[in-house]
């Protein structure tokens, strides 16, 4: 991809904010932000700061292209130099409605038989792509020891609710038929993502349990979406201001799931699926600051009511899509690391 001048100015900038004392970064940050009883980490309140100053959204007044292409740049601004040590492949994955393309990222030195996450990316359904989350894939490949298996589904508003669920469910169904090709042990394979990857996941690891046959043996789900029928107070406490606004999720939802799509069903909000028992176990991370945290959360609190082996880390001082700020500052590095941390461990 060629990086407009634009594009690699406003990264010149972000590097530049991010390089100047705490004192200066403060300044230009502004007063502490609190709320709910948290407040808000400097390196996330900076990063709000620079995107208000270039007026920059998730979704913009253009609607779904110039969204998707903001969302493209967004990972040269501040997701970091690419992550070296890791190779890449490109893998078809047959589907019903015609071949998926995948990114298979696998660490120096992995040896033959390693573990697997299967991974869906974030953007609402409708934006993001395997290369948005490039440089989340190579994150959690190489801080967790496995190699990853990075999914492009199907997008709305082209392809509406459920082809991103379906496309989920062949992709894990692809990982486990082709272990072997792809490297990994079958008994070893993960599913994850992050926000509507999150979703996804959440979505795929029900699926696959309640039909019987090979299922994932752990979920990874970032800050994810996980009831689309009703709003929570935390949808209300961050409506606006923190990344992600309540007319984003509305934006999305509605791409994705326009009516006459029921939202109860579970294909849409696995929270609301009648039975959460036998579940692989899972890590779910959420952000203090996140309209998506208190339904992360009651997903969590679901599955551990429902028996299954539960990890809830709430990262109080960030905001929502934190794993996709690796190369600014720390904190964003430090919670994603602490997820690929539960990953290691749970496919080692």
């Amino acid at each position: 991809m060629t990086i407009p001048l634009p594009v690699r100015i406003q990264a010149a900038v972000v590097r530049g904010a991010y390089a100047l004392p705490e004192g200066v970064r403060r300044a230009i940050a502004g007063a502490p932000v609190v709320r709910d009883g948290q407040t808000l980490a400097l390196d996330a309140q900076l990063i709000l700061k620079l995107q208000r100053l270039s007026k920059s959204h998730l979704v913009l007044p253009g609607g779904v292209g110039p969204s998707r292409a903001a969302m493209e740049y967004a990972r040269f601004l501040v997701g970091g130099p690419v992550i070296g040590a890791v190779t890449v492949r490109e893998i078809g994955i047959p589907s019903g409605n015609g071949e998926l393309a995948a990114t298979l990222y696998t660490p120096a030195g992995l040896g033959e038989s390693s573990g697997l996450l299967v991974f869906f990316h974030g953007g609402g359904w409708v934006i993001g792509s395997r290369a948005s989350h490039d440089h989340v894939s190579r994150f959690l490949a190489k801080r967790a020891g496995v190699r990853v298996l990075s999914v492009e589904y199907r997008l709305a508003p082209e392809h509406v609710f459920p082809a991103a669920a379906d496309d989920a469910l062949a992709a894990i169904d692809f990982a486990h038929a082709k272990a072997g090709d792809l490297g990994v042990d079958p008994e070893r394979i993960a599913v994850g993502g992050d926000s509507a990857g999150g979703n996804l996941a959440a979505v795929v690891a029900q699926r696959a349990v309640r039909r019987g046959g090979p299922t994932p043996v752990f979920q990874l789900l970032l800050y994810p979406a996980t009831d689309a029928s009703t709003r929570r107070p935390s949808r209300k406490l961050f409506a606006d201001g923190f990344l992600l606004t309540s007319d984003d999720m509305d934006w999305f939802a509605d791409h994705y799931a326009p009516e006459p799509v029921d939202r109860t069903d579970p294909r849409l909000s696995p929270l609301l699926a009648e039975d959460l028992g036998g579940l692989p176990p899972a890590y779910v991370g959420t952000a203090g600051f996140d309209p998506l945290r208190d339904e992360g959360e009651a997903y969590a609190a679901a599955l551990r009511a429902a028996g299954v082996a539960v990890e809830l880390s709430r990262q109080p001082d960030l905001i929502h899509g934190y794993a996709s700020y690796l190369g600014i500052g720390h904190r964003f590095r430090e919670a994603t690391a602490e997820a690929a941390e539960a990953l290691r461990k749970a496919l080692g």
